[in-house]
């Protein structure tokens, strides 16, 4: 109880909020504003322990996604992206005490936004179909981010919207990857010493909240079209790298 007392009230309506939205992103949206977590709990404490507090309630939001969207993965693809995260993952645990993060959120944040406005103002060109080297070296970097500020969602879509999936097995897709990806990612968190008992009781408190934004999630998801859906993803990647490069700057 001192350590639930020991944040602000602010600290928790913040970290509510990320979850929430968090939540409805990973069930809906396949987590295409997921990232902005990390960076609202910065605001009150320090990036690594709010990484490491999101880790076990994405997990947790993972279950329940992959139980919806388990039926719609497409094995094909996750063979070809999952030795890339495995590696991207890896390569962020080596780094992990020589990373600058405000660098690579400019990066990412510059990359999100140059595919948004490419989405958008060339729809028509989506769907023409994913190499495998682009899903190799964007798991691989999805990966990486992922590790870093569970990120990898930005990643992830550069390979997945231009097939333009039928909209079930993107979602199936993308939920499966990133189910994957964080349950890699608790094996390094877990080496380098980030999950504790302090962070994963405040992860405990915040949990009812990661369920009901799953759920919202799943019933948001039921109104949209098609074409609708991806123009709201593809919005995501401009608001997602909008944010990583005024973090970064």
């Amino acid at each position: 109880m001192d350590l639930i007392n020991s944040f602000s009230l602010s600290f928790w309506l913040l970290a509510g909020l990320g979850v929430l939205i968090t939540g409805i992103s990973k069930s809906g949206f396949a987590g295409g504003v997921g990232v902005i977590s990390v960076p609202l709990m910065s605001l009150y404490i320090g990036p690594v322990q709010a990484a490491a507090i999101m880790l076990p309630l994405l997990i947790l939001m993972d279950f329940f996604s992959v139980r919806a969207w388990w039926h719609s993965k497409r094995v094909d693809l996750l063979k070809i992206m999952l030795p890339g995260a495995v590696l991207g993952i890896f390569t962020g645990y080596l780094l992990f005490d020589y990373l600058n993060d405000d660098i690579l959120r400019l990066l990412l944040g510059i990359l999100s936004i140059c595919f948004g406005l490419w989405g958008l103002l060339n729809g028509s060109k989506l769907g023409q179909g994913g190499s495998p080297v682009v899903g190799v070296i964007s798991s691989t970097l999805a990966g990486f981010t992922s590790f870093i500020a569970h990120a990898g969602g930005p990643p992830m879509n550069f390979y997945l919207i231009p097939m333009k999936l039928p909209r079930e097995q993107f979602l199936g897709t993308a939920v499966v990857f990133l189910a994957i990806v964080n349950l890699v990612k608790l094996v390094a968190y877990g080496a380098l010493g980030q999950i504790n008992t302090d962070n994963l009781l405040i992860g405990l408190v915040l949990a009812p909240v990661a369920w009901i934004g799953i759920r919202l999630g799943l019933i948001i998801h039921k109104m949209l079209d098609d074409q609708l859906f991806y123009r709201i993803i593809l919005i995501m990647l401009l608001i997602v790298g909008i944010k990583l490069i005024a973090d970064g700057i």
